[in-house]
């Protein structure tokens, strides 16, 4: 039994409170629910229908959800194949599949060679959790990949992926938290239906980070699962002012506590090392008072800002990118409240450009 829903949004305001940016404030949510399903630990299935659509990739944040478990304060956009759907009703499209298991914040190196791993063994997959935030009281903080530009990101891994870009599977932290290591290893193994599973030397599940690498071995043996656990991926800068006494998990190893802090340096060409790609800087078009300037400059609040920018400065070889076509040179200046984008092309009208176009991105090339 399936109940169709219908969501109309007035605002962006209204997406952005869902995490959800889309290309038409009149897009049209289509949401089945599996209501014979609910009752155990509710999956979600979700998909879109759109009145226009977009031929940026990048731009494009809304294409379709795939199934994950319910946490509306942190929807992940994710492309749905038809392929990748489990045969078996009830199941969701995990099922067969071989998850990476970490906390994927930065998307960088370390996890790239998680996904690489998987890739080897079957259809890989990144197992996170939403809202720990909500459930330990956080503070709000920016991503430091923007919600809308994962899917740029995880595609650009297929290369090494054996041309499979890894999708993303979220679990709802309030629901597992309380999981022992052995409970956790049976979810994955008999309620989704994973064949494997990759994680490095260090991490840690279950109820207080109860089991350690050799415990989530041990525990996939026993439901008949693959485990292999993976040496982490050292950070090559050996500058001491890169790891923090304060924190035992550090041990020298690629972070994303490291990618932030180095972004709130303003150590561009690091960043670039440790995520083994360029930072994107992600934000909104869609307030053409505020893209104030000259024809070959810009100026965008840091309010329309959706992930995280790095420290305050100048900033010389960037690229702002429009669309999946348009790398434009220019240069940033970052201050308290705007960017300032000026291009290096002198005989070129930005505004032309950008005209348009939803979302933009800055790349930082250090």
């Amino acid at each position: 039994m399936y109940v169709g829903v219908k969501l109309r949004m007035r605002s962006v305001k209204d997406w952005e409170a869902l995490g959800i940016w889309s290309s038409s404030s009149k897009l049209k949510l289509k949401l089945k629910l599996n209501v014979s399903k609910l009752i155990k630990p509710g999956f979600l299935k979700l998909q879109t229908t759109k009145n226009s659509s977009s031929s940026s990739s990048f731009m494009n944040c809304l294409h379709s959800m795939s199934p994950i478990l319910c946490d509306s304060s942190s929807f992940m956009p994710k492309e749905e194949d038809e392929s990748n759907k489990s045969s078996e009703e009830g199941l969701p499209s995990i099922s067969g599949g071989i998850v990476a298991l970490g906390k994927f914040d930065a998307l960088h190196v370390g996890h790239r060679q998680l996904a690489v791993e998987a890739s080897q063994l079957g259809t890989p997959f990144l197992l996170s959790f939403v809202g720990m935030s909500q459930v330990f009281g956080w503070p709000p903080r920016p991503p430091v990949v923007a919600k809308c530009d994962r899917q740029r990101v995880l595609s650009s891994w297929a290369p090494l992926c054996r041309n499979v870009a890894p999708q993303e599977f979220l679990l709802d932290f309030s629901r597992v938290r309380h999981l022992t290591p052995t409970q956790f290893v049976e979810k994955l193994s008999n309620e989704l239906g994973v064949l494997g599973v990759v994680a490095g030397e260090n991490y840690r599940f279950g109820y207080k980070a109860a089991g350690d690498a050799s415990e989530l071995v041990r525990l996939c043996n026993l439901y008949g699962m693959k485990a292999y656990i993976i040496n982490s991926v050292m950070d090559k800068n050996k500058s001491s002012h890169n790891s923090n006494p304060q924190d035992k998990k550090d041990k020298g190893q690629v972070s994303s506590t490291r990618v932030r802090d180095a972004l709130s340096k303003g150590q561009m060409k690091y960043v670039s090392e440790l995520l083994g790609r360029h930072h994107r800087l992600v934000f909104s078009a869609e307030f053409d008072q505020d893209l104030a300037g000259s024809k070959t400059q810009i100026l965008v609040p840091k309010s329309s800002l959706l992930n995280l920018p790095p420290k305050d400065g100048l900033y010389h070889n960037c690229s702002l990118i429009a669309g999946d076509e348009i790398e434009l040179p220019c240069r940033v200046l970052i201050d308290p409240t705007h960017i300032h984008l000026e291009s290096d092309r002198k005989d070129s009208n930005i505004h032309d450009i950008i005209k348009g176009v939803q979302f933009l991105g800055i790349e930082f090339k250090g």
